[in-house]
């Protein structure tokens, strides 16, 4: 089997550049899901709207970031087999990973909707947009399914070389999205009900329009119920890979997560001013996270066919690739703060409120452009244990710990509490960059070899 795009060939720079550019659009039309229901709330509806969208979506990502996190684990085992080009174990993969995601987003869904109100007090959500909230947690918990369904099945067309096909899906579905939220907020004052909805037929759309476009194909998988079962050892290599990068993920969004709960109680303001600083933390880490992803795809498969030098080289290119995108929301950001929270909101107060916090937490746009890219480069190599304890570390022992000593000591100051993300990620960045070069500059690694041996075999 030949993979649609074989990674392990041509120029390493065309290879980086043409298969991150339509994983980058992949993700920021997948990022306007969220975006959208925020600036049309801010459009058409009150300031409690818009803090009850922007709390609501921050529970809704933590459950994306579970998902993407996870999925990440079918890419990274589906480069590596497709680069040692073995048809039966890519099968077993996908199809493994296919039917666990579908069982997961079945339990998913019916966990989000039942602990929408606690996870939301627990949040400290401002008693004016609660019920909003709850009613937005609790419309998106019912789409969880075509979140883990549509991850899954483009994870593994990314693993296999094919990075065009999701940015397909999700371009239909996002527009679909941004079409439905108008009609059904403005015309049919649903408010954040309306958002909610629009959201999960989209990302419906955009699942089975995936499932019926690859039944089409010549792909390695049908999808046809006799397809889907479950492999335990393709099983404990999904969860072995799978789990450590969902858990750095998860870690990252409880850190935000706690941001959103510490400036809730701050009132409306604050709150649906750090709301929308984290749609643009969304938007401006789209280029690294973009390239992190792609590059755990191109180095499983390099990795997998015992290209060495070249996954090395690769993260370089990856790094240089999303370093002008992250540049250029950090310079806006610096310049003209207003500008970006204006397009989520008319409100002065709460533009007001936001320029601090804009103009510090702005850092970490290029701070964790390195973490994410370092991090997908040993996500590439299978080595998720590390990720995973580092986010853990960067999340619980570094980035709470510093949120909750500003916010006790400047609890009205966002400037200053905005500087706890890059200052963190600074730190990661460091210890993360002294354990690539040394596993880069380490002499014949025993696991290096194995993989050699197995191809070989």
């Amino acid at each position: 089997m030949e993979a649609k795009n074989d990674l392990t060939k041509n120029s390493i720079i065309k290879t980086v550049i043409t298969f991150s550019i339509p994983f980058l659009l992949a993700n920021l039309i997948q990022a306007l899901y969220g975006a959208a229901d925020l600036m049309v709330i801010g459009w058409y509806c009150s300031a409690e709207s818009v803090a009850a969208v922007s709390t609501g979506t921050q529970v809704t990502q933590i459950i994306t970031s579970i998902v993407s996190g996870l999925t990440l684990g079918g890419t990274v085992l589906t480069g590596k087999y497709v680069g040692m080009k073995r048809d039966d174990e890519v099968k077993e993969t996908i199809s493994t990973n296919l039917t666990v995601f579908f069982i997961v987003g079945i339990l998913l869904s019916f966990l989000l909707y039942i602990f929408a109100s606690p996870v939301l007090k627990v949040l400290q959500t401002p008693e004016d947009s609660f019920l909003l909230a709850t009613d937005y947690v609790r419309v998106c918990a019912i789409g969880v399914v075509f979140i883990c369904g549509y991850n899954a099945i483009s994870a593994i067309l990314r693993g296999y070389g094919d990075s065009k096909s999701p940015l397909i899906f999700v371009a239909v579905a996002g527009v679909l999205n941004l079409i439905g939220d108008i009609i059904l907020v403005k015309y049919f004052n649903m408010d954040v009900k309306g958002t909610a909805l629009a959201t999960i037929a989209s990302q419906g759309i955009s699942m089975f329009m995936a499932m019926a476009y690859l039944n089409k194909k010549d792909f390695i998988f049908k999808f046809k119920l006799s397809n889907f079962s479950i492999n335990v050892k393709k099983l404990k290599e999904l969860a072995s890979v799978g789990i450590p990068i969902s858990l750095q993920e998860c870690m990252i969004r409880i850190s935000f997560l706690y941001l959103t709960s510490v400036t809730n109680s701050l009132g409306v303001d604050s709150s649906a001013a750090v709301g929308i600083a984290s749609k643009y933390d969304v938007f401006a880490m789209l280029p690294a996270t973009s390239a992190a992803n792609a590059l755990a795809a191109i180095v499983a498969q390099n990795y997998g066919a015992g290209e060495f030098k070249r996954m090395n080289k690769a993260l370089l290119t990856a790094i240089l690739f999303a370093l002008p995108f992250s540049m250029a929301f950090f310079l806006w950001a610096q310049i003209s703060p207003q500008s970006m929270i204006s397009v989520f909101t008319k409100d002065t107060q709460i533009i007001e409120t936001g320029i601090p916090f804009f103009k510090t937490c702005s850092f970490d746009y290029i701070a964790v452009l390195f973490v994410f890219c370092l991090n997908g480069y040993l996500n590439g190599r299978s080595l998720t244990v590390f990720t995973m304890i580092s986010s853990c570390f960067g999340a619980l022992v570094l980035r709470i710990p510093l949120l909750y000593f500003l916010c006790k000591n400047v609890p009205h100051n966002l400037g200053i509490i905005g500087t706890a993300a890059p200052l963190v990620s600074a730190v990661m960045a460091v210890y993360t960059t002294i354990f690539v070069l040394y596993l880069i500059n380490k002499k014949n690694p025993k696991y290096e070899n194995t993989v050699k041996n197995t191809q070989l075999n």
